[in-house]
């Protein structure tokens, strides 16, 4: 009887542990943002969304005829974890728009939903971009939650290049993947009490979020770029989604990278390989 008690408590245990950590990965990531950096030579925008919300942002004006570039950010991120990349940017001479996606920094939402609702945010920039700057070409950086965000959503008209970073396929992929690495491989069975929850507590089911089977919908120049070590989306997963995407595509493997911020890893070659990218198809 007892250790029939402790076995039945440690499944009740376990359950609302599960239960707690469906709650902490949709609730809003919302947080004050503030003036953007004087190196930026930004100005703080907010924009309407198409579904009644805002996304909060900062807009830099480049030079003419050097392309624009928005900026997404990974899952409880704002638009300050794409400053660096913003900057580099700004001086190489593009516009750029850094956005907090809906439910994260001053964007308003009431969940974050992977990447189904994201794209409100996606499609309210880069109309923004196309109204301010309607002789520039637009392209998009997007890591994560971000990128996940663009694929779902497919933006029309197609910007003139993206960069897809650490993004995962499927999200019955992603949560397998980050059960193993908190708890063991063993984990990855119990996905199902996470996956479960979604409908009820955003209103998404699982079959809306699997960017692998809308990626080749895509009709825009597309690096994309993943580490070598990460373990959130593996390198298998990365090489599926690479072979599901449309020409003209690429693929960039950062050699010893995890699920981090990629620029960070190594400034110089992510400058020169990404700065090539959008120069290449923007100018």
């Amino acid at each position: 009887m007892t250790i029939a008690v402790l076995i039945l408590s440690s499944c009740l245990l376990l359950v609302a542990v599960l239960l707690l950590a469906g709650h902490r990965l949709s609730r809003p990531a919302q947080r004050l943002i503030g003036n953007p950096p004087p190196a930026l030579q930004a100005e703080a925008i907010r924009l309407p969304t198409d579904t009644g919300g805002h996304v909060a942002g900062w807009f830099s004006a480049g030079s003419p005829g050097a392309g624009a570039v928005l900026l997404l950010h990974g899952v409880r991120g704002d638009r300050t974890t794409m400053l660096d990349r913003a900057l580099f940017l700004h001086r190489a001479g593009f516009a750029t728009l850094l956005i907090d996606l809906p439910a994260h920094g001053e964007s308003s939402g009431e969940r974050i939903t992977f990447g189904r609702h994201e794209g409100a945010g996606v499609r309210a920039a880069l109309a923004y971009l196309e109204q301010r700057l309607p002789d520039e070409r637009v392209g998009l950086i997007a890591v994560s939650l971000g990128a996940a965000a663009t694929v779902l959503d497919n933006p029309q008209p197609a910007p003139a290049a993206m960069v897809l970073e650490s993004m995962y396929p499927t999200i019955e992929e992603a949560l397998k993947d980050r059960l193993a690495l908190h708890l063991g491989a063993w984990a990855r069975v119990l996905s199902p009490l996470l996956l479960c929850q979604l409908p009820w507590r955003t209103g998404v089911s699982a079959a809306e979020l699997r960017p692998i089977e809308q990626i080749g919908r895509l009709r825009s120049p597309l690096l994309l770029v993943a580490g070598s070590e990460d373990q959130h989306t593996t390198l298998a997963e990365t090489e599926r989604l690479f072979a599901a995407a449309a020409e003209p595509k690429s693929l960039w493997i950062v050699q010893g990278a995890a699920h981090v911020d990629l620029h960070r890893v190594d400034r110089a070659a992510y400058e020169a390989r990404v700065g090539g990218f959008l120069a290449s198809h923007l100018r």
